[in-house]
């Protein structure tokens, strides 16, 4: 009946960079985030279709071309 307006969750825009990683072996994609001094990785969602990437884009407030893709 009444939805909420959804508003960008925060992320350490300085220290992290959106990045998705994807197996060579199955495809499977993760959406999360790299610490860019440890690099250590941060999982968010799993990403099967485009609607989960828009999803993903939409609720921290990023670009497509922000992503960083990773295999």
């Amino acid at each position: 009946m009444f939805k909420r307006k959804k508003t960008a969750e925060p992320f350490d825009r300085e220290n992290q960079k959106p990045t998705i990683r994807s197996s060579i072996c199955t495809g499977e994609q993760v959406a999360g985030f790299k610490h860019t001094t440890t690099g250590k990785f941060t999982e968010i969602m799993v990403i099967r279709n485009q609607k989960d990437m828009d999803e993903f884009l939409s609720r921290f407030g990023i670009l497509e071309s922000e992503i960083k893709k990773e295999w």
